[in-house]
């Protein structure tokens, strides 16, 4: 099974290099790796050339198009698109992955089944402190250093960064009583599954795109399963300029229309495309 790694970017150079760093100390390295990014200048192409020529064995590819606002849906349908992948994790471009992350996703991984996790969440003065060693030596995800950073602020974000035994994180996730919604900055799918639905909404902007994705999955006989507590991730903070009320207000009234009609075809998805994209 050739597995995928896409995560998308938006002009966050810094945060793309630690997250890629993460990514090459995976226990199961993903086959290769797709830069879905929306818009970036050339600082961002900057760090995936200087990515290629450190870890020339870990094969990067980019998929880019032209700055046109908030268009992240669009460009995750371009690199699902172009992958050749059977199974695809997905993961945004300021998320450090835990080294079993990969591994993890891939020992779940079922043909009728869509797997979701969880952030553990830094805030900004700890997000500015994060370096290159910090990443590498696995320092950001130790239990220790997360709490002297006050990242524990709930006994969940406890959990999520690996308290529990693996039996014990597996076993919670079957029962703990959250919503199985899908997550993109933590999520993975067999790429069919995802090409059956006719991947994402692009009419979706900021907020919501991903719960609507997951529940067309789930209308299509794909279930969500939960990774929250044995795939850790940490997200480094940033601003979100991109929010817009009134888009996640309609975006809600999607969410409820996809819920309640059964909804499975994204008729703004992958196969709208025109054929040169």
């Amino acid at each position: 099974m050739q597995t995928e790694l896409i995560l998308s970017t938006y002009n966050s150079p810094r945060a793309l290099k630690l997250t890629l760093l993460s990514v090459t100390r995976q226990s199961r390295r993903p086959d290769s790796v797709c830069v879905a990014d929306d818009g970036s200048g050339p600082e961002t192409l900057a760090v995936i050339e200087e990515m290629r020529a450190r870890f020339p064995d870990l094969p990067f590819r980019h998929v880019w198009h032209e700055d046109r606002g908030f268009q992240k849906n669009e460009i995750l349908n371009r690199a699902i698109a172009s992958s050749t992948a059977d199974y695809l994790v997905f993961i945004d471009g300021d998320c450090l992955i835990h080294p079993g992350f990969v591994a993890r996703h891939l020992q779940l991984a079922r043909p009728d089944r869509f797997l979701s996790g969880s952030l553990i969440r830094l805030d900004t003065p700890t997000t500015e402190a994060v370096t290159e060693e910090d990443v590498l030596s696995g320092r950001v995800f130790d239990r220790g250093w997360l709490a002297r950073t006050g990242t524990f602020r709930r006994f969940s974000t406890r959990l999520k960064a690996g308290l529990l035994p693996p039996w014990a994180g597996d076993l919670l996730e079957t029962v703990y009583p959250v919503g199985r919604n899908w997550c993109g900055a933590n999520g993975s799918a067999y790429r069919a599954a995802i090409l059956k639905v006719n991947g994402l909404d692009e009419t979706m902007k900021y907020g919501g795109g991903d719960k609507e994705f997951g529940i067309r999955l789930e209308n299509s006989g794909v279930r969500g399963r939960h990774v929250r507590f044995t795939a850790p991730l940490v997200h480094l903070d940033h601003p979100r300029g991109y929010k817009d009320a009134a888009k996640i207000r309609d975006h809600r009234a999607k969410i409820a229309h996809a819920r309640r009609s059964g909804k499975v075809w994204a008729e703004a998805g992958i196969a709208a495309r025109r054929p040169a994209d």
